[in-house]
């Protein structure tokens, strides 16, 4: 039986605050964080952009509850 171990690269968070959004990436490996300020017609596009990309690259298995 092969066993597989997987390692957090990227962790990203999208937070909203009265009503502006913040992309926050943390890069793991190198302990940096980095954030930008995201307009909402983008976050109202992720949905898509998360189902292309599933369309085009498979299902991804999920890593762990939330």
């Amino acid at each position: 039986m092969e066993t597989s171990t997987q390692t957090l690269l990227f962790a990203a968070e999208l937070i909203e605050e009265n009503g502006t959004y913040t992309l926050v990436v943390e890069d793991v490996a190198k302990g940096t964080v980095q954030s930008t300020p995201v307009p909402r017609a983008m976050v109202d596009k992720l949905p898509v952009f998360l189902a292309t990309l599933t369309a085009k690259l498979g299902p991804v298995r999920q890593r762990r509850g939330r």
